[in-house]
């Protein structure tokens, strides 16, 4: 099966890439995911191997600021099980679950991260999903071409 590209979205004050880069083997599950649109990528798409733009998003300068391969495809989120978890979900059931989650380890943290701006400004990036008008998912699709043109952004 060939390597899909994803972007995933995180506030940097819930979990930046450095604090990835500070786990150990700078490995972790992306969980919390509670959209079913995104849930359903996390659960059919995603695959060990894909590759990962890491976004800050809500913050001062939102942008791109590294990349992480998938490590563990999708698999039951067990956060939404767990009542002390920020992510449980009291409907979740472990005999049907309802979220999933994949696990991803840090590749690299940009010298210069790819603010959004900076994004908008690229001819060649002008149909990528975090562009469009109300594009708001946590996980979403790019294109081996975008995925390539902001690596060569990065300066890497």
């Amino acid at each position: 099966m060939a390597v899909q590209y994803w972007l995933m979205k995180t506030e940097p004050e819930t979990f930046s890439i450095d604090d990835l880069a500070a786990e150990p083997k700078k490995s972790t599950c992306w969980e919390g995911v509670r959209n079913y649109q995104a849930r359903n990528l996390l659960r059919d798409e995603i695959k060990k191997g894909d590759r990962v733009l890491f976004y800050h998003s809500a913050c001062r300068v939102p942008a791109v600021v590294g990349t992480a391969t998938v490590t563990r495809s999708g698999y039951p989120d067990s956060h939404a099980l767990d009542p002390e978890s920020n992510y449980f979900d009291e409907k979740s059931d472990p005999d049907n679950p309802r979220w999933f989650m994949v696990d991803i380890k840090l590749d690299q943290k940009f010298d210069r991260p790819v603010t959004l701006a900076e994004l908008r400004e690229q001819k060649g990036l002008k149909e990528m999903v975090l562009l469009q008008k109300g594009s708001r998912l946590s996980v979403q699709p790019v294109r081996k071409k975008e995925f390539d043109k902001i690596i060569q952004l990065s300066g890497k």
